[in-house]
């Protein structure tokens, strides 16, 4: 036995005999607490840890007895993570990193892996969000006090969620214990589905693609990865935790100064304020007065401020659209075979067809035609410009236009065949569904009109074009003018510009609001002063 393991055992022996003597004082957490340390310690203490397989060929075994199963493996491991609170004793980074590791290695590719890992843990969030709103706060209250949670910590963590849920989500994706109890804290404070779905969308996809691009580039080195990604977590978390801290202080700095000064008589404190003065005002003060304004400058123009939800829902739909494009591109550059769903949905659609369901799909198949879309963007272009809505008008012109140029250069770079016998007119590549791409347009529309021109009822009218939308990308399947993924691709493509168009134009829109309003506070403070 190592120097550890004996280290380990005597310590198994003296938690075992402090739990067995103050057994009938000890809560039942606390006996179980005492117990699983006691078993830990033992298992460590035998030394079998030691004798545990390599990292490496663990990886090649599983890639070896799972093969396609591994997509499987990792998707459920990391939906677990959040949605079981299995984070809370074992990192899911490390299983997406073996995946990454699994795709390096050529048994299973690296897109799919990372679009499944992204579902799965949004699904694995969205299920501890509603597991947190269905138990709710009275959960909390009934067994909170066991942790240290008191109604009055109760009340701040939920004002807290109300000020800071989106940014808590995000980071804390990168957060081992913070991302396993976040979702299930956001659903029990209160939280709106609305506000927490499009944070955990941003984080979780950038979470899978960073940890499957880590182990699927250093595939050859898992052990070595793992342990440098673990670093690097521990390292995020440490950071976070001195930005919170700093912000808190600066937020308290007058209560700070009050207490320093109060305490400026004692003994400790006369030697740091004779030691800290010189140096504040020879060297911090100097530097502080020379750098904050740029600092405050530079932040203000790159901070989205008050934009939130808007921001983080834009970006979202963004991220997702140019994924599921990227990933059938880049799939079908490979092979042309059909992906899943292709067969299997042009099969139910042969089994569903009938004249009267033909002439209805063509109706509804023109809706996405360029004609139709284009006319009806034009229409509401002029509209914009009317009501002086510029950044509305440039969306709907310049994300038309990249949609377009989108679409045949994709189907210049994949040419992909027709399914076989299409019942409409067809032409060029398949790949990828320009009526689904063109489509996307009545959602962009739906919300022109809706949130920036007053339109009544807005929730009906944008659910009534995703599902126009929807309908003319399923359209085109059914009248076996595309595959799914033509369709899908299709979607992406849309949803992605369009989304992608909105988040800037959001941006740019509050930069110049900002300095609007800063350049006319010296105005209003010249009229107050006269005043």
């Amino acid at each position: 036995m190592s120097a550890r393991e004996i280290l380990a055992a005597i310590a198994a022996l003296a938690v075992a005999a402090f739990v067995g003597w103050r057994w009938r004082r000890l809560s039942t957490e606390r006996k179980a607490i005492g117990v699983v340390i006691a078993l830990a310690l033992g298992v460590y203490a035998s030394g079998v840890l030691s004798e545990l397989p390599d990292p490496k060929s663990i990886i090649d075994d599983i890639a070896q007895a799972f093969g396609a199963w591994t997509y499987a493996l990792v998707g459920v491991m990391a939906y677990l993570e959040t949605a079981a609170f299995v984070g809370l004793v074992a990192p899911g980074e490390t299983i997406v990193i073996a995946g990454g590791v699994i795709a390096g290695q050529g048994e299973i590719q690296l897109l799919p892996l990372i679009g499944l890992v992204w579902i799965c843990a949004i699904l694995g969030d969205t299920t501890s969000f509603y597991i947190g709103r269905r138990l709710g706060r009275g959960f909390l209250e009934r067994h909170g006090g066991r942790v240290k949670i008191t109604p009055e910590r109760l009340e701040q963590v939920e004002g807290y969620f109300d000020r800071h849920g989106g940014k808590t989500i995000l980071i804390g994706r990168f957060i081992g214990l913070v991302r396993a109890l976040a979702p299930f804290i956001a659903g029990s404070s209160g939280l709106s589905y609305g506000r927490f779905i499009p944070y955990s969308i941003i984080g979780t996809g950038l979470w899978s693609t960073a940890f499957s691009v880590l182990g699927y580039i250093f595939w050859r080195s898992f052990d070595q990865v793992a342990h440098i990604a673990g670093q690097a977590v521990f390292g995020f978390g440490v950071t976070v935790a001195l930005i919170a801290g700093v912000v808190a202080a600066y937020k308290r700095r007058q209560e700070i100064r009050a207490w320093a000064l109060a305490h400026e008589d004692h003994p400790v404190g006369r030697v740091l304020f004779g030691l800290g003065r010189p140096v504040y005002r020879r060297m911090l003060r100097p530097v502080t007065n020379a750098v904050a304004p740029h600092v405050r400058f530079l932040w203000h123009r790159v901070t989205p401020g008050e934009l939130g939800l808007d921001l983080s829902t834009a970006v979202a739909v963004a991220g997702v659209g140019i994924f599921v494009s990227v990933l059938y591109l880049v799939v079908l550059s490979e092979s042309l075979n059909p992906t899943p769903l292709d067969t299997e949905l042009l099969d139910l659609s042969d089994m569903l067809n009938t004249q009267a369901g033909v002439d209805v799909a063509k109706v509804v198949s023109g809706l996405g035609s360029l004609a139709t879309v284009g006319a009806l963007v034009g229409v509401t272009a002029v509209v914009s410009a009317v009501r002086r809505r510029v950044p509305e008008l440039v969306v709907l012109l310049v994300g038309m236009g990249l949609i377009y140029a989108a679409v045949h250069i994709a189907k210049a770079a994949i040419d992909r065949p027709r399914p076989a016998a299409p019942l409409i007119d067809t032409a060029s590549s398949s790949f990828p569904s320009g009526h689904a791409a063109y489509a996307t347009a009545w959602i962009a529309v739906a919300l022109v009109l809706t949130r920036r021109l007053g339109l009544a009822s807005h929730a009906a009218v944008v659910a009534g074009a995703v599902v126009i939308a929807a309908a003319v990308g399923l359209s085109r399947i059914y009248l076996r003018a595309h595959y799914w993924s033509d369709v899908a691709a299709g979607w992406g493509i849309g949803v992605g510009i369009f989304g992608l168009l909105t988040a800037i134009a959001l941006i740019v829109v509050h930069i110049r609001h900002n300095g609007r309003r800063r350049a006319s506070e010296p105005e209003q403070s010249m009229a107050r002063a006269h005043r």
